[in-house]
């Protein structure tokens, strides 16, 4: 069965459901509804991706709740720990969490939900999606140390630029993809080196979004990698001899090619990419430069 709009949205209140019940069982818990709204907001492009494919696999709903909200907990950890990193002020048209808690606040409740997240995912199949999630974790700390801490100031390169995406928001999408696939392992690799392929073409985009998007419109703080010297495909594209909009058109086209062998899948993969991850990345690039490609 392929998910419509409404099923997506009802996915969505019942992940964030999952997250609250996490929540609640911490020493948070009586402001754990609170919390949530600032864990579980946002575009949730993870979990779209998880039930549009996971309707299709035949992955149990329970499953799949508790998967999602796994990864939705992991990304919202990373966006609090950012915030206090770039400096940024606003967070989906609102006063960043740091803003309104302070850092510590910040830190502390990204930790908190990274432990939740693995206790979480320890429960799905008996910790079958465990390994995974850690190998893939440790992708997107590593990339955003080396991202802080070694290339500051650094000449800009794209492949370079593009190895960070990979790691510190393609992991994510990644983890996603494995955990989509059910018990058909060569399908779970192949969702991942799909998902692998997404999360590089969002972060691309929303690099650019960052440095050339509408403040006004975007919801949150713009500039900051500009600001803080951090080197991003804004940063190396002009060098490069690449058109970013071209390579980020062909990492999404590369991702339907890698499940041909599936077409049920491959069908809501492509109703994932055209409904959902296509239209926010074509919102990134709007105001990208195309006059001085």
């Amino acid at each position: 069965m392929r998910m419509n709009e409404k099923n997506i949205k009802e996915t969505i209140s019942r992940v964030r459901d999952v997250m609250a019940d996490c929540l609640r069982k911490t020493s948070l818990g009586s402001i754990a509804d609170e919390l949530v709204g600032i864990a579980g907001g946002g575009k949730m492009l993870r979990v779209r991706m998880m039930f549009r494919i996971g309707a299709v696999t035949g992955i149990s709903r329970d499953n799949l709740l508790r998967s999602a909200a796994t990864i939705e907990m992991l990304h919202a950890a990373s966006l609090l720990h950012d915030d206090v990193i770039d400096g940024a002020v606003l967070r989906r048209g609102l006063p960043a969490f740091w803003i309104t808690k302070g850092t510590s606040g910040s830190i502390l409740l990204g930790d908190l939900l990274v432990c939740q997240a693995f206790k979480l995912v320890s429960g799905v199949e008996s910790g079958k999606l465990l390994p995974m999630l850690i190998t893939l974790a440790n992708e997107v700390c590593d990339a955003e140390a080396q991202q802080e801490l070694l290339l500051k100031g650094e000449m800009p390169d794209w492949s370079t630029c593009v190895s960070i995406a990979r790691r510190k928001t393609g992991a994510l999408f990644a983890f996603t993809g494995y955990a989509s696939g059910g018990n058909n392992t060569e399908l779970c690799n192949a969702l991942k080196n799909a998902g692998y392929a997404v999360g590089t073409a969002y972060q691309l985009a929303d690099d650019f979004f960052d440095a050339y998007g509408d403040p006004d419109l975007a919801g949150k703080t713009l500039g900051s990698d500009a600001k803080s010297g951090k080197i991003t495909a804004a940063s190396a594209w002009r060098s490069s001899n690449i058109d970013p909009q071209v390579y980020i058109s062909d990492l999404l086209a590369d991702s339907e090619k890698m499940l041909v062998a599936w077409p049920d899948v491959a069908d809501a993969w492509r109703d994932y990419l055209k409904n959902d991850l296509q239209p926010v990345i074509d919102s990134f690039l709007s105001s990208f430069p195309v006059q001085t490609v």
